[in-house]
C-alpha cells in the first residue's frame, strides 16, 4: 500500500477530482487545492511527498510558484507540471528550477502513475544519498531521465537480480564504474563487499615477472610464512568483484582468473586447499575485447566467461538531453562538498553545452563544472564563458600518434582508424558543424555523412542547428 501524501494542483475541478481519485485507488494520500494561494496553504500545512502542479491559474501561474518554492533552501518536494499550452521554453525553465518532469494535457493516466511512482522513488533515493554525502559519499545511481538512459537504467536492473558475470563496456569517461556499483546495490548482493580493482594499475611495472607475482598476489592471496594474505578475490566473497579495465589485465592473471571461473574456487599463493569462488564478477573495458582475443592479447576462454551478461554504456552524445541533469548535479556536488560558491548556468549556456560532442564523457562534464565553478566569479554562466572553457579543454585532448595507433594494423583497418580519429577531431574543432568539416576535409556533405555512419561515428548526435 501506497502511504505518500500528494498535492494536486489544478484550477479545473474535473482534473483536480479525477487525478485524486486515480490517485487514492493506487493508495495514494491525496489532496486538492484550486489555485496558488489554495497551494501555498495546503503546502504550510504539510508538507507534501509530491505535488502534481498546474501551469496556468488564475492568481498565481505555477511557474512562479515553483520558483518561490525553489528559492526556499532545503529538500523540496518533486514537483510534476501540468499544462496544455505550454512552450518549449517553459518546460526547461521548469526543469530548470527543479520539476522533475512535465506532463502535456490531455493526460495520459497510464504515464501519469509512472511517473508519480518514479518521482517518489527518486525523491526517497536523493534523501537517503544527503546522508552518504554527509559521509563523504557520492550518489550511486546513473543521472538522467532521457528516454535512453531510463532503458538503461532497466536493463542493469534486470541484470542485476542473475549471478552470471557481466561485462560492461563503453567509451572512457561514460560511467562504467558507476553502472558496475549501481548493479552491486540493485542485486542480492547490496549488503556485502564491492571490491574495486583496476586492471590498469595492476598491469603498469616495468618489470614483467615482478608485476605478474604481485597481481597474482594481491588478487588471489597468498599462504607465506605461515601468514594468510587474503586477495581481493577472496575479499569479494559474498559481494561483487568489480574489475576495471579488464583488457589491461596480463595473461598470466588471465589464464589464473579463467580456472578460477571454470572450477568455481581457487588457489592462494603457495596454497593447496581450494577457496570457493563465491563472487559476483563485473569487468569493464574500453576496449573491443573481440578484437583483443583476435590479436591474442586477451584469452578467448575468459572472454567467453565474462561476456556472459553484457551491458553497453551510452556515451554522452547518445543521450544529450541529460547534459542540464549532470550540471545540476555535479555543481550541486561541487558546492555542497568543496564549498565552491554556487553559480547558475543560463539557458543558453546549457543549450550550447548539450550541442557539445563531448569526447570526454561524463568525466569531461564534470572537469568542466569544476572549473567554472573555481576560476569565474559572475553568478551566471553564460556562453562566452562556456565557450572558452570548451576551447581550452579541446586543446587538451591527448592525441595519439599514428605510428603508435595503426601500424601494427592491416592497411584497411589503419585507414579506417586514421579516417575516424580525423573526423572525429574535426567535428571537436569545429563544435559539431557539417558544413565546416565538409569543408576541411574537401568532401561533399552527403559523401561526409555516408563515411561517418561507415566509420561507427554518430552521425544523429551532430547537432543541426550549427549545421548551417
Amino acid at each position: 500500500m501506497n502511504t505518500a501524501y500528494i498535492l494536486v494542483v489544478d484550477d479545473e475541478r474535473d482534473i483536480r477530482e479525477l487525478i485524486k481519485e486515480i490517485l487514492q485507488d493506487e493508495g495514494y494520500k491525496v489532496s486538492t487545492a484550486e489555485n496558488g494561494a489554495a497551494a501555498q496553504h495546503a503546502r504550510r500545512e504539510r508538507r507534501p511527498d509530491l505535488i502534481l502542479l498546474d501551469i496556468w491559474m488564475p492568481d498565481i501561474d505555477g511557474i512562479s510558484l515553483l520558483k518561490e518554492w525553489a528559492n526556499e533552501g532545503g529538500a523540496m518536494s518533486p514537483v510534476i507540471m501540468m499544462s496544455g499550452h505550454a512552450t518549449v521554453e517553459t518546460a526547461v525553465e521548469a526543469t530548470r528550477l527543479g520539476a522533475y518532469d512535465f506532463l502535456e494535457k490531455p493526460l495520459s493516466m497510464a504515464k501519469l502513475l509512472v511517473t508519480v511512482k518514479r518521482a517518489l522513488e527518486a525523491d526517497r533515493l536523493q534523501r537517503e544519498n544527503l546522508g552518504l554525502r554527509a559521509h563523504g559519499a557520492t550518489l550511486e545511481e546513473p543521472i538522467g531521465r532521457s528516454t535512453a538512459m531510463q532503458a538503461l537504467r532497466e536493463q542493469a536492473k534486470k541484470i542485476a537480480q542473475h549471478e552470471a558475470p557481466v561485462l560492461i563496456t563503453g567509451e572512457a569517461g561514460v560511467g562504467k564504474k558507476l553502472f558496475a556499483r549501481y548493479l552491486h546495490n540493485c542485486s542480492p548482493r547490496h549488503h556485502n563487499p564491492f571490491i574495486d580493482v583496476s586492471m590498469a594499475v595492476s598491469n603498469a611495472s616495468h618489470n614483467k615477472s615482478v608485476d605478474d607475482d604481485h597481481s597474482a598476489l594481491n588478487f588471489f592471496g597468498g599462504e607465506r610464512n605461515g601468514k594468510i594474505h587474503y586477495g581481493q578475490l577472496e575479499q569479494a566473497n559474498g559481494g561483487t568483484l568489480f574489475l576495471d579495465e579488464v583488457g589491461d589485465m596480463n595473461l598470466s592473471l588471465q589464464g589464473r582468473l579463467a580456472r578460477a571461473l571454470r572450477n568455481g574456487s581457487f588457489l592462494r599463493m603457495d596454497g593447496n586447499e581450494p577457496i570457493k569462488l563465491d563472487a559476483r564478477i563485473i569487468a569493464a573495458t574500453r576496449h573491443d575485447l573481440a578484437a583483443e582475443v583476435q590479436a591474442k592479447r586477451f584469452r578467448e576462454d575468459l572472454y567467453y566467461q565474462l561476456n556472459v551478461l553484457p551491458l553497453r554504456i551510452l556515451s554522452l552524445r547518445e543521450h544529450c538531453e541529460d547534459v542540464p541533469d549532470l550540471i545540476s548535479y555535479y555543481t550541486d556536488i561541487f558546492v555542497r562538498q568543496e564549498n565552491l560558491p554556487y553559480r547558475n548556468f543560463s539557458l543558453a549556456a546549457q543549450n550550447r553545452l548539450r550541442n557539445h560532442i563531448w569526447p570526454g564523457n561524463i568525466r569531461e562534464i564534470k572537469n568542466l563544472v569544476q572549473r567554472l565553478l573555481i576560476l569565474g566569479s559572475d553568478a551566471e554562466i553564460g556562453v562566452a564563458e562556456v565557450e572558452t572553457a570548451l576551447g581550452e579543454l579541446s586543446r587538451q585532448q591527448p592525441t595519439a600518434a599514428p605510428s603508435t595507433m595503426v601500424f601494427d594494423l592491416p592497411l584497411r583497418e589503419a585507414r579506417d582508424q586514421f579516417e575516424k580519429a580525423y573526423l572525429e577531431h574535426q567535428l571537436l574543432e569545429t563544435g559539431g558543424n557539417i558544413s565546416k568539416v565538409a569543408k576541411l576535409a574537401g568532401m561533399e556533405r552527403t559523401h561526409l555523412y555516408r563515411k561517418m555512419r561507415a566509420l561507427g561515428i554518430n552521425v544523429g548526435s551532430v547537432p543541426e542547428t550549427l549545421d548551417q
